[in-house]
């Protein structure tokens, strides 16, 4: 029986009250530790004599279960530690790992790009997709401008622009003829390389620009039109982040204001001179959708190899 620590107390006392006897008194208060001890040990006794009954189940189906048997005489095993014995070998299989999955690698890599177009138009500046290159360095972007505007393949554009802007008589003074055309020539030529040395090599190695192009490759034919054609003013810095393209839009402009120092005084004005940065920006443009689909006209249309699964990294 649980005794309260404070009843015994009221009760010790009130006797002493009524007799008057302090030796009792005394004798209740040296006996106030012991009560203590007595009422906790009483209460763990209360707390062990109420343990659930399925932890005794427990206790009794585990010692049933790691009891050998001996002989014939040995009391039968309980049905639940049978049934927890054929479950051992399907425990130990679960509790295997698992093998790792290979991962699988795509039948069909991104083509790569050319360092030419039909073997002949410059395509130096073009990355592949998920190609990794170090930032260029002033070299590179001094090579790789040289390269645009002096490789044998860079006469074409000069020649088709000229023969375009002859027939649209866009310069009277140059005349006509194969001297008018002579001159509308090589004003094209003096154009396209100021303009590549400005967008390639002057203003990017002041900006800290990446000149480069990298294709995209993904999505669909209007999510690639717009990424390619957006490049004229979206770059990559030399630092992989992506920016304003200054060095397009800035050069183009400053290779545009160069050209009015050659041409006839009566072309010196503010609308030609944004009539050809505009010309120069959009070449670039298109040259940049060109080459974000040049490896997938040069796979379906050529029939060039694409990577093996091997190489591509």
């Amino acid at each position: 029986m649980n005794i309260p620590i404070e009843y015994s107390m009221k009760r010790i006392m009130l006797r002493c009250g009524k007799l008057g006897i302090r030796s009792l008194a005394r004798t209740a208060l040296y006996s106030l530790p012991f009560a203590c001890v007595l009422t906790s040990s009483s209460n763990m006794a209360a707390q062990q004599n109420t343990i659930p009954a399925n932890s005794l189940e427990g206790v009794t189906e585990n010692s049933a279960a790691r009891k050998p048997a001996s002989d014939d005489s040995s009391p039968a095993a309980s049905p639940v530690a049978l049934a927890g014995a054929a479950e051992l070998p399907q425990a130990a299989q679960n509790s295997v790992p698992d093998a790792p999955v290979p991962q699988k690698v795509p039948d069909d890599p991104r083509a790569p790009q050319t360092k030419r177009i039909l073997g002949i138009i410059p395509n130096f500046r073009a990355v592949s997709t998920d190609e990794k290159l170090p930032a260029q360095s002033v070299k590179d972007k001094f090579v790789t401008a040289t390269e645009d505007s002096f490789d044998y393949s860079s006469i074409f554009i000069p020649v088709i622009l000229a023969g375009y802007s002859m027939e649209e008589n866009a310069t009277p003074e140059f005349h006509q003829g194969a001297a008018g055309y002579a001159r509308y020539f090589w004003h094209a030529a003096v154009d396209q390389t100021s303009e590549n040395y400005m967008v390639e090599f002057v203003v990017p190695t002041i900006t800290h620009e990446d000149t480069r192009f990298y294709t995209l490759s993904r999505g669909g034919f209007l999510k690639r039109t717009g990424y390619a054609l957006s490049r004229a003013v979206i770059t990559r810095s030399d630092s992989g982040a992506e920016v304003f393209n200054i060095s397009e839009v800035v050069g183009a402009g400053a290779a545009a204001g160069l050209s009015s120092l050659y041409y006839p005084s009566r072309e010196r004005s503010f609308a030609n001179t944004g009539t050809e940065w505009g010309l120069d920006v959009g070449i670039d443009a298109a040259s940049f959708f060109f080459k974000e689909f040049w490896p997938d006209i040069n796979h379906s249309i050529f029939h060039s190899d694409k990577p093996s699964s091997h190489t591509q990294r």
